[in-house]
């Protein structure tokens, strides 16, 4: 049984990730934004204040970010970490086991690869697909 719905080939995943750049990037540049103004993305709050930002609407840079992970979930692209731009694109190995092609914001193309259980700290190169 999969663990996702779509799978990609390495060229689809490369191609795709050339459209998505402008969308990671600004991503983390929204982080950054909330960040400084102390909004914590994950938990959608200030950590000092009460209610969102203390006039009952979450800041702006928080419905962007929203709108970009819907447009990488509804291509089937997983973000991993807002903090450091990572994104998986599910991938089905010749021996029929699911990984994902795991890319780092500032790598020139999607180098590396790991299973679900290993994550990150599991990469391997491409080369050893």
């Amino acid at each position: 049984m999969s663990l996702e719905a779509r799978h990609f080939s390495l060229d689809e995943a490369q191609s795709l990730l050339k459209e998505l750049l402008p969308y990671l990037s600004r991503l983390i540049e929204l982080k950054g934004i909330l960040d400084v103004r102390h909004f914590d993305i994950y938990r959608h709050q200030f950590f000092g204040g009460m209610g969102p930002n203390g006039d009952g609407k979450f800041p702006p840079e928080v419905e962007e970010v929203v709108n970009i992970l819907k447009r990488f979930a509804a291509q089937g692209v997983l973000v991993k970490s807002l903090d450091d731009g990572l994104i998986d694109f599910p991938y089905v190995r010749e021996n029929g086991e699911e990984v994902y092609l795991c890319y780092k914001l500032g790598e020139d193309s999607i180098l590396y690869w790991h299973s679900p259980e290993s994550g990150f700290a599991g990469r391997r190169s491409i080369s050893q697909l």
